[in-house]
């Protein structure tokens, strides 16, 4: 595997446009996720053509789970016909190492446990919370892993949409190559519509980003008919409690109209980022000559608990990309909701920066295990760059 790749296609002519986000496969969504249905999850996904995965070591057990998942289904789904994606970097919530000795480590135990020998996409984690040169030599390691044939493409994710800019706008400036892709999440839903802003898109385009993918469609269970404070991520979730109760305030304005608030946060996010987001968007979709949609459409990210809820944003996506008219979402949103969320609308808590403190000392250490055998690190030891 020494040898150099060949480039691969662009990401945007591969990327499947709605992936099963796993970050739900975990005790910060789930009191005991291995009693979740998540084999059925994820083989109803792939029933619906929902061919992409996106999981992270950070999730608890969901590299597992989706690795035993996808081991377990009947008959087993050819390695070609899905798009596997994980992350790398972050350990713990505060916790955090972006030494290439820990990504590369990270990267061989992902392969393992999602029993797989490459890996379609892998992002930086969370990136708002290490320094930019970090961030740079990480991308760095994944670039040497991905002309290694292990990784097909790069990309960063986070939460604030100006740092996820300007961390482009310097790998762009420090390497001469783009990133891949770009994950972004909470900042394209009913509360914070922000990754839509013109000037913002625009960056992410001069920098060459290929694709900027939306997530958390329901704000990490904001935007829930029962509300953040009765479910489990309550104990966590970093929204303050006015934005708590603005969100639930919106159920009953959804109610009004025999809709449930999810439906209409879900509906608005996906319609909404297809167009917004299709200069960022992917080819990767059966388009017939009555469709409305864009050549290529806008990426997103959905989570979900239960084969149920799987069912229902799978209704909603076909309907948002069979539409032929005029959806009556938008006017509820933007003439109702909005003005009831007032100073709220738009808001973005803070994650990250000079507030934080990263509580690993010391970077590059791995265990001395069979993992770190097989991508040539020796257990123990720091490594630099100039030893890999």
């Amino acid at each position: 595997m020494d040898n150099q790749q060949p480039a691969p296609q662009p990401l945007s002519e591969v990327l499947p446009p709605l992936i099963l986000g796993t970050a739900t496969f975990n005790h910060q969504y789930h009191p005991d996720p291995t009693h979740m249905s998540y084999v059925d999850i994820v083989r109803r996904a792939l029933e619906h053509n929902i061919a992409a995965f996106d999981t992270s070591p950070y999730y608890g057990p969901s590299e597992i789970l989706l690795g035993d998942a996808l081991r377990r289904i009947e008959p087993a789904p050819a390695r070609d016909s899905y798009f596997l994606i994980t992350k790398a970097g972050r350990i713990a919530g505060d916790e955090f190492d972006y030494s290439p000795a820990w990504i590369r480590y990270s990267i061989f135990r992902s392969l393992e446990r999602l029993n797989t020998d490459r890996l379609d996409l892998v992002y930086m984690h969370d990136v708002e919370f290490v320094a930019p040169a970090e961030v740079l030599g990480a991308v760095r390691e994944l670039r040497r892993l991905r002309d290694q044939g292990i990784i097909r493409y790069v990309g960063i994710s986070g939460y604030p949409i100006e740092t996820l800019a300007s961390l482009a706008e310097m790998i762009m400036r420090e390497t001469s190559e783009p990133l891949d892709a770009v994950l972004s999440y909470g900042h394209f839903c009913l509360q914070n519509a922000q990754l839509g802003r013109p000037e913002l898109l625009e960056r992410f385009a001069s920098s060459g980003v290929s694709c900027v993918l939306n997530a958390s469609m329901l704000g990490m269970g904001l935007l829930t008919s029962q509300g953040i404070n009765s479910l489990p991520m309550a104990a966590w979730h970093p929204a303050p409690p006015e934005l708590r109760q603005a969100c639930y305030d919106l159920a009953p304005i959804a109610a009004t109209q025999d809709r449930h608030l999810e439906e209409v946060a879900i509906r608005w996010s996906l319609r909404n980022w297809i167009h917004q987001g299709s200069n960022f968007g992917t080819k990767a979709y059966k388009r017939d000559n009555k469709s409305n949609l864009p050549e290529k459409i806008g990426a997103s990210v959905m989570g979900v608990s239960s084969v149920d809820q799987l069912e229902e944003t799978w209704q909603l996506w076909q309907t948002v990309t069979d539409e032929q008219g005029q959806d009556a979402t938008n006017d509820l949103v933007e003439k109702r909701m909005w003005p009831s969320l007032g100073k709220w609308k738009d808001y973005a808590w803070e994650s990250g920066g000079p507030s934080f403190t990263n509580t690993r000392k010391v970077m590059g250490l791995v265990p001395d295990d069979a993992i770190a055998k097989r991508c040539g690190l020796s257990g123990g030891q720091l490594l630099d760059d100039a030893k890999l």
